[in-house]
């Protein structure tokens, strides 16, 4: 019985020794084969076609995944600013990610210190650079209050570390998630072994010298090559890390308006989850319309195992004149000014602070009649300015002549001009965030300075309540907007993700999959 034994442990290990072999157990390595042509992929002796492995899209660091879905976007309660700005309308949101939380003042100063690190801040010229990037602490003065603790302290004192950013601009905070693209996508190339980790030691890059997604994608930078990029054997050369690889991520961006109200809901929490299996899946249901994020009833109530949380504040608002907080032994929500960025109950998808805290920045340029302008398409969005890669050389296709970086290692873009769309169906005009406009269609016209205070391309759309709203303002449907150069202490922001792949997340299928029958030949 033992020799038997030590006979089927020979006879494995031997499998496992061939199995593991390059050329595979009878010599040859077998390839992936085109199903238009018939040649093999990853194959140097058959043009080298490089074809990476189908996968999903990995997560991002502080991301939550939002399965997608149709909601009534808009106004849910009475207009009692009397606005007529979120007319609702039912519109269908793409699956997307977005942040679990609020940036706060610990991410934003990691942001500040790359860039000390890497634009020298005793060189004149970088000065635009680090100081275009600095929170406005002054947003926090009034007249009539004494707020200066706050304007000396909130964004650097540790004992904020965890509460969210203010006095950022929506300028400031399209900025901050092109750094963090970079900095995520650096990371997973120096993780993965394409660039050496020597990259990431102070000194490696100076100025416009920094990893930048897109210049690493076209050429443009360089980094000292990691152990991943090494031609091993004879084999075909490693395939590079480029869209086609799927190895980086898609850029973090601010959530289109559309997105950050369908997220504050937290509709999922509403429908019954459905299993990991495939085939068995969710019914379609789409409840009454409830009013705040944390709700699973129309009342605004959640019941939990311990009982009903009836009188429990799930959000940081204003409860009336005067009242930020309650009184002593019993503050009702237990902060004066903002609260950490992961307070409160979290709603159906797992995201904090939907409502209260800070209001957030989102992508969309401000119009009051938005949802008539939308297009019956899925993810409506106002605020599409087509840009184009700057060719600076265009009798060459080597990238290090043909395109240029910015001061800040970006490559340069330029605006897509009407001649170049004029020819297209879908789209004739390069600029339109002020699409139906003043034309006969809409019959709408801003006289930014003269009729209006309502900038027509700068202005944009903030969402949510924030520490100084009453209980209003804490409906997702609510909709402000303010200059994209502008901060207030009582906004902020968060970032979004677009999902690439299966809109069910990395367990799903898309579409519909049936058993196929075999057919004759």
């Amino acid at each position: 019985m033992q020799q038997r034994l030590k006979s089927i442990i020979w006879l494995l290990a031997v499998v496992v020794l061939f199995s593991s072999c390059k050329g595979g157990l009878f010599g040859k390595k077998k390839f992936d084969k085109s199903s238009a042509t018939g040649w093999n992929y990853n194959d140097k002796n058959q043009g080298g076609f490089q074809v990476a492995k189908s996968k999903e899209q990995g997560l991002g660091p502080g991301l939550v995944f939002v399965e997608g879905g149709t909601f009534m976007m808009g106004q849910t309660e009475e207009d009692v600013m009397g606005d007529w700005n979120n007319i609702p309308r039912r519109v269908s949101v793409p699956s997307f990610y977005i942040d679990r939380s609020e940036v706060s003042n610990l991410h934003y100063r990691e942001y500040l210190h790359w860039l000390n690190r890497v634009f020298d801040p005793s060189d004149p010229a970088n000065m635009p650079i680090i100081m275009g990037a600095l929170p406005d602490t002054l947003v926090w003065r009034s007249e009539l209050s004494f707020n200066e603790p706050m304007v000396e302290y909130y964004f650097r004192h540790p004992g904020f570390n965890d509460y969210p950013v203010v006095g950022v601009s929506w300028e400031q905070a399209k900025d901050y998630c092109l750094w963090r693209t970079d900095r995520v996508n650096e990371n997973t190339l120096v993780q993965k072994g394409y660039i050496n980790k020597a990259n990431l030691k102070p000194g490696a890059q100076q100025g416009d010298n920094n990893f930048n997604t897109r210049a690493y994608l076209l050429g443009l930078y360089t980094a000292p090559p990691g152990s991943a990029l090494k031609k091993k054997g004879n084999g075909p050369a490693p395939m590079p890390a480029n869209v086609e690889s799927g190895t980086m991520l898609p850029e973090y961006r601010l959530p289109f308006e559309a997105e950050w109200e369908y997220a504050a809901y937290g509709l999922i929490a509403q429908n019954p989850r459905p299993s990991i299996k495939e085939g068995k899946r969710g019914e379609e249901l789409q409840s009454n319309k409830q009013v705040y994020p944390w709700a699973q009833n129309v009342n605004g109530l959640r019941d939990s195992r311990r009982g009903s949380w009836q009188g429990t504040f799930l959000a940081n608002f204003k409860r009336g004149s005067g009242d930020n907080a309650g009184v002593a032994g019993g503050l009702n929500d237990r902060a004066f000014y903002t609260a950490p960025i992961k307070s409160f109950y979290p709603n159906g998808f797992g995201l904090y602070n939907m409502a209260g805290n800070v209001s957030e920045w989102v992508e969309d340029t401000y119009r009051p009649l938005s949802a008539l302008d939308y297009d019956d398409q899925p993810a409506p969005f106002r605020g599409n300015k087509y840009q184009k890669l700057y060719v600076a050389d265009p009798t060459t296709l080597d990238p290090t002549t043909r395109f240029e970086k910015d001061s800040m290692g970006r490559v340069k873009k330029v605006a897509v001009t009407d001649a170049e769309s004029r020819n297209r169906r879908n789209y004739q005009r390069g600029n339109v965030i002020d699409f139906l406009d003043g034309d006969s269609i809409s019959m709408a016209s801003y006289g930014y300075g003269v009729t209006t205070l309502l900038d027509p391309e700068r202005s944009k759309v903030f969402k949510g309540g924030s520490w100084n709203d009453r209980a209003y303002w804490l409906s997702p449907g609510s909709r402000r907007y303010l200059e994209q150069d502008q901060a207030m202490s009582t906004l902020g922001f968060r970032c979004a993700m677009s999902r690439l792949g299966s809109p069910e997340g990395n367990r799903r299928k898309t579409g519909q999959h049936f058993q196929t029958r075999r057919q004759k030949r």
